[in-house]
């Protein structure tokens, strides 16, 4: 089947939507805020807006370190196949253990540049958001023509990212009940699993293409 703008678009919103939606101190702050509804906005945009430029960066830069080296495009999908790989297996074992998220009871109310702050550190703190935007993000946008499809590419992955981060800081007190119980954790990440195992044979089938 070709690769259309629309099949590029739904792979890089699924992709980072598998990233984004797990348990997490990034997540847990934000749902925090959202319950608090203390700058529950501008943390969404912030970790947004991080996420989008991260994953820009990674698709630019991969995509010229494969046009400069064409013999990287094959090493990088393979490595990108078994990192999704990986990643499904951890969702999986999370789904047959799951954890729980407690939001808890929020602090008094602080300045949006405190929030923004803290905002910051769980954001970029984390060396595992450069190892998925950066590394994995664009090692899997690199594999798109360039052009349109890699721009519909990266668009899904932002779309995902801004959807996720503002659904769950506006939607945060409906969803903190059902977030509080293991089992919707089992399934969700079971369903992560599933599809970073989907998008892992995709790749790897790109490579082997």
């Amino acid at each position: 089947m070709p690769v259309t703008a629309i099949t590029s678009l739904a792979a890089g919103f699924a992709l980072s939507a598998s990233l984004i939606v797990a348990i997490g101190a990034q997540n847990a702050f934000v749902l925090r805020q959202g319950l608090a509804r203390e700058h529950a906005g501008a943390v969404a945009l912030f970790c947004a807006a991080a996420d989008a430029l991260l994953m820009t960066a990674g698709v630019l830069g991969m995509g010229q370190a494969i046009a400069a080296m064409p013999g990287l495009a094959t090493a990088m999908a393979a490595i990108g196949a078994v990192f999704l790989a990986g990643y499904g297996l951890r969702a999986l074992l999370r789904a047959w253990r799951p954890g729980a998220l407690h939001a808890g009871a929020a602090a008094p109310h602080r300045s949006r540049t405190q929030v923004l702050a803290q905002a910051a550190a769980f954001t970029l703190l984390n060396p595992h958001v450069y190892l998925d935007t950066v590394l994995l993000v664009g090692s899997v946008g690199a594999q798109q023509p360039a052009g349109a499809l890699r721009a519909a590419f990266l668009f899904g992955t932002c779309a995902a990212s801004f959807a996720w981060f503002f659904g769950l800081a506006y939607g945060a007190r409906l969803l903190a009940p059902w977030f509080e119980r293991p089992a919707a954790w089992r399934v969700l990440d079971a369903l992560i699993g599933v599809t970073m195992w989907a998008l892992a044979a995709w790749l790897f089938r790109s490579a082997l293409a």
